[in-house]
């Protein structure tokens, strides 16, 4: 597995300080972003997972917790929308130049709004998707808002 991708090059040139961590991962488990938890033995609540999201029809990506639902209706209210849902994978896909289980906001083919629950900033470090399946990266989540300009927000259900 390749350790540099779009989104460790990108973290790179921000010059954010980050280390990555590789596991084994499952592509059958019921939720990716636990499964990784669990395979890194961390904390769901520091796992962030990242969902492409369109709100009014426009791209957002999402990042929240592993063990956390996205309330829809709150993700539009964070950037004055009326109506947000999921993405379909091959969009997702096509949009960000990762594979769906891969997917990370750091590196995306084009740059997109971006919101991260605010909870998630409680956490001295998180991990996020390093752009493969089976990596994560591991850095502060002032980095993960301030890199990608996110906006903090309550988006839990």
């Amino acid at each position: 597995m390749s350790k540099a991708t779009p989104a460790t090059r990108a973290l790179t040139a921000a010059s954010v300080a980050f280390t990555v961590r590789a596991y084994d991962y499952d592509p059958d488990a019921e939720s990716i972003g636990l499964q990784a938890a669990s395979a890194l033995g961390e904390d769901p609540a520091r796992v962030l997972k990242t969902l492409m999201t369109l709100v009014d029809g426009k791209p957002v990506c999402v990042i929240v917790s592993s063990d956390q639902e996205v309330s829809m209706k709150k993700l539009a209210a964070a950037v004055s929308g009326k109506s947000a849902q999921m993405m379909k994978p091959p969009e997702a896909e096509r949009l960000t130049g990762y594979k769906v289980g891969g997917i990370s906001p750091f590196g995306q083919r084009k740059p997109v709004r971006t919101v991260i629950e605010q909870s998630a900033l409680a956490h001295d470090y998180v991990y996020v998707n390093g752009g493969q399946r089976g990596l994560q990266v591991r850095l502060s989540p002032c980095d993960v808002r301030d890199v990608l300009n996110a906006i903090a927000a309550e988006l839990v259900a």
